[in-house]
């Protein structure tokens, strides 16, 4: 999904990076076609360049590396780590059971339900940009009294 949509971009006429470990290079496929590519020594630099760089946080439907990023981005906004919009695109709902989970945690008492205001669900790609642009509000639970 992401070369697609790097793919895309740049045939709109749009700016891309690639950011990817060296120790990757070779197994997965980096975007050689990509404006910029910035090759990491590790995966923890790579987020971290990311983080660096990004205004916000868009997450597609993916793999284990997807969720990953998903829930360290979303729990370092819940934490005020940063105000930079957490946005989730689920088309097709692969996400429901994720969703699930994080409501059994906030049952649980393991998640406040404050830190649901921290990332939105969207289904369309007009919901996403609305998204990704509305100001982030700061969670309760982020202010420290």
């Amino acid at each position: 999904m992401m070369g697609r949509l790097a793919r895309a971009t740049r045939a709109a006429g749009g700016h891309t990076v690639g950011v990817i470990p060296v120790a990757l290079r070779g197994r997965e496929v980096a975007d050689l076609d990509a404006d910029e590519l910035v090759e990491t020594q590790n995966m923890r630099q790579r987020k971290g360049i990311m983080d660096e760089r990004s205004d916000a946080f868009l997450a597609l439907p993916g793999g284990i590396g997807t969720l990953e990023e998903l829930m360290e981005v979303w729990t370092s906004g819940a934490l005020a780590m940063h105000d930079k919009p957490v946005v989730v695109l689920d088309p097709w709902d692969d996400f429901a059971l994720l969703r699930a989970q994080v409501d059994a945690w906030i049952d649980g008492g393991f998640v406040s339900q404050d830190s649901l205001t921290r990332v939105r669900w969207v289904v369309t790609v007009d919901e996403a940009f609305e998204a990704l642009t509305a100001p982030v509000l700061p969670s309760a639970d982020s202010v420290m009294e």
